[in-house]
């Protein structure tokens, strides 16, 4: 899915990603329960949820969700702390050397601001994080963002729009941007 395509609610593709979704809940809940000193429990569950073992070098505390988990694409030397969010249907990618802080959410579908639409479709783009970034903690990263190589999301951030490389983005103030 991309940010310029809408998906409909109870289609095919809405249906197959909605069972999706449950196989995936029930292997994190596995994974969010096993001894943090499991590794073979963990690299196990890894598999499954990711389609394919957890990258060398790639650090993941649980607890960890996810809903998809196919379309989670983690590279080299990626650090992922606890209680962290990944909603990846239209795909994540974290470039190598990435550092994510607690409580880190990643949102990748949405639903269309007119309330007509609202109940019947989803919205959404992919998320691209490149080299070297560092998500603060509690940071949001909703969909269609894009951040460039070197930059910082400072903790509780919001970002709704692409971060420039090798820049400092803050601030999580919502503000009336329309009325209807």
């Amino acid at each position: 899915m991309s940010s310029d395509r809408l998906m409909r609610i109870h289609s095919p593709e809405f249906q197959a990603m909605a069972e999706r979704v449950l196989r995936v809940t029930e292997l994190t809940s596995r994974l969010n329960v096993l001894p943090f000193e499991d590794e073979a429990g963990k690299a196990k569950l890894f598999a499954q949820i990711l389609g394919r073992p957890l990258p060398k070098r790639v650090t993941i505390y649980p607890p960890f969700y996810t809903d998809h988990g196919l379309r989670l694409d983690l590279t080299e030397r990626v650090f992922v702390n606890q209680n962290c969010t990944f909603l990846d249907y239209a795909g994540i990618r974290l470039g190598a050397g990435v550092m994510v802080g607690p409580k880190a959410t990643f949102i990748t579908v949405g639903h269309p601001v007119d309330p007509e639409e609202r109940r019947g479709w989803l919205s959404g783009g992919p998320i691209d994080v490149a080299e070297n970034v560092w998500i603060g903690a509690g940071a949001t990263i909703l969909p269609g963002v894009s951040i460039g190589r070197d930059a910082v999301v400072a903790a509780g951030a919001v970002v709704a729009e692409d971060v420039p490389p090798a820049s400092l983005v803050t601030g999580g103030k919502a503000t009336v941007y329309r009325q209807w």
